[in-house]
């Protein structure tokens, strides 16, 4: 009995825990950006933060604003908030309001690597910040 609890001990190193796929997970608790170029006018590139708990942080091409995510296995509801309209030109407020709502039409979502995408009437891909 004893020789086969040394060997146990003795084995353990060579069975490591494998984490689960926590990087297929929904990225709670991550920042990301739009898998896209700047925009005519504006500096920026969209970026979504969202929290352990859904809640979600948005700085678009000119808006910035809040939102929840809910997800249940592959399917997501995404909520917008008030966004700030932030004296935007014309273009960058009509571009800002359609990726919002291309974002609230998703109906699942997907993970491969440091790559989410929301899939609904058009689908928004986004790179985990990883630096």
């Amino acid at each position: 009995m004893r020789q086969a609890a040394i060997a146990l001990v003795l084995a353990a190193p060579l069975f490591e825990a494998v984490p689960a796929s926590a990087d297929n997970g929904f990225p709670f608790g991550l920042e990301m950006t739009l898998d896209a170029g700047r925009q005519p006018g504006s500096k920026r590139v969209p970026d979504l933060e969202i929290g352990d708990n859904g809640e979600a942080i948005l700085e678009l091409w000119c808006k910035g604003g809040k939102g929840q995510f809910s997800v249940a296995g592959n399917t997501v509801i995404f909520v917008a908030g008030a966004l700030e309209d932030r004296a935007c030109p014309p273009a960058l407020a009509q571009a800002d309001d359609d990726l919002v709502a291309a974002l609230s039409e998703a109906a699942t979502w997907r993970r491969q690597g440091d790559l989410v995408s929301f899939i609904g009437t058009r689908t928004l891909r986004f790179r985990l910040n990883t630096n």
